[in-house]
């Protein structure tokens, strides 16, 4: 199980398509992610992982310069050519 200690009680929490496990009693920040909501459907899946890179975007200019590839690619694929 990764880096959980064995023996402990922990409690599972899952949020934005992901499973978090802490230990009983610890504050929630010190939660880990530990595995993914497999119930999730792929939509929401897909808009998590997109969310979470235009949050990423925001202080990483590499990753913002992609995006804005990725942007123009999709408005040119969105053109009618006549």
């Amino acid at each position: 199980m990764g880096s959980l200690k064995p023996g402990a009680t922990y409690v599972y929490e899952r949020a934005n398509g992901q499973v978090y496990a802490r230990e009983l009693g610890s504050d929630p920040s010190t939660r880990k992610v530990i595995g993914y909501d497999l119930d999730s459907s792929p939509e929401r899946r897909n808009f998590t992982i997109w969310n979470d890179i235009l949050k990423e975007s925001e202080t990483n200019p590499a990753l913002q310069k992609a995006l804005d590839r990725v942007i123009m690619l999709y408005k040119l694929s969105k053109e009618k050519l006549e």
